[in-house]
């Protein structure tokens, strides 16, 4: 039974021990994650953090590798290139005190990405929650909208997370709501599918970030010292949620990569969605035709069919306030 005294996230994990929360969908969407693992270790939780990576993982020395395809990422761990997401947040969190190793994938299908989750679950001992974070909101949609955003890397995440049956509790939770629009997302659709979701009990709510809160402040640090070390490709997503968090509104710039857009930062973009991952899972159309891939370019070819075989699309709707 949930209440409003506790947000459904937190009284689904209630009992949970040991947490993992790794990002979905790549590059920074770890980061997304950064206040609840920050919340939950408050509350006396052991909490992981790993991240789907877009760095040159293959360029890492050989000491780095836990399993095939699981790296441990230290504040030290040398790689090609100034992109490594990972390493940046490693190194803050070693700034802070706090546990340093972000582990991290590379990019594939479910199999092997399903196969490494296995290998690090082995690593860290019974792990009792999963939380999927998604920097934006695309990871919720089913694949019968007018625009799916940039769904490779989340429904791989996701397929691979909803058959790990081991774990007991697996949850989603989206951070910057509106953020996905540039990519062609239709933010009506993503709340009629939310709404579908919470008929089913599958919706946990949502709540916000306060900028005033010890995880808000945290993750503004984390944020701005993540934009230092890759000047040349900050996050937008997190830039946008973290001038959300801070309390900007309307077309904030904040940095030169969204120079031609024009963007609407709002609090909406500091809320978590929060989702239980098998019923979002069970509500995608084409999930199940992911399941014997092992590459990504599958997962986007798998996508692509489905969309051609699709009668119609759901259309983009104008939000009507």
């Amino acid at each position: 039974m949930f209440s409003l005294h506790e947000p459904a996230l937190f009284t689904r994990l209630r009992t949970a021990r040991r947490v993992l929360i790794a990002g979905a969908g790549g590059g920074f969407d770890i980061y997304a994650g950064l206040p609840l693992a920050l919340a939950l270790r408050s509350a006396g939780k052991e909490v992981h953090l790993a991240n789907l990576s877009f760095a040159d993982l293959y360029g890492l020395d050989a000491d780095a590798w836990l399993d095939m395809d699981v790296a441990a990422v230290r504040p030290d761990t040398a790689a090609r290139g100034d992109y490594f997401p990972e390493r940046s947040l490693a190194q803050w969190l070693d700034r802070q005190g706090l546990p340093a190793t972000v582990y991290a994938f590379p990019r594939s299908g479910v199999q092997p990405l399903r196969a490494a989750y296995r290998a690090l679950l082995d690593h860290l001992g019974p792990v009792d929650a999963l939380v999927l974070v998604d920097g934006g909101t695309d990871i919720l949609l089913r694949g019968d909208e007018h625009g799916l955003g940039t769904p490779e890397e989340d429904m791989a995440s996701l397929a691979a997370v909803a058959g790990l049956e081991e774990i007991p509790e697996r949850l989603v939770a989206c951070l910057g709501f509106g953020v996905d629009s540039y990519h062609g997302v239709n933010h009506s659709l993503v709340l009629e599918n939310l709404a579908a979701l919470d008929r089913e009990g599958g919706y946990l709510g949502a709540f916000s970030l306060p900028h005033e809160s010890r995880e808000g402040a945290l993750y503004l640090d984390a944020v701005a010292h993540a934009q230092e070390c890759t000047p040349e490709y900050p996050s937008i997503v997190n830039g946008s949620v973290a001038a959300a968090v801070r309390g900007d509104f309307g077309d904030v710039r904040f940095t030169e990569r969204t120079r031609d857009s024009e963007l609407f930062i709002n609090p909406l973009m500091a809320l978590y969605f929060c989702v239980d991952a098998t019923a979002l899972a069970g509500r995608n159309l084409y999930l199940d035709r992911l399941e014997n891939t092992a590459l990504m370019r599958q997962i986007s070819s798998v996508i692509a069919e489905f969309r051609d075989e699709l009668p119609r699309q759901r259309p983009p709707r104008a939000y009507p306030h």
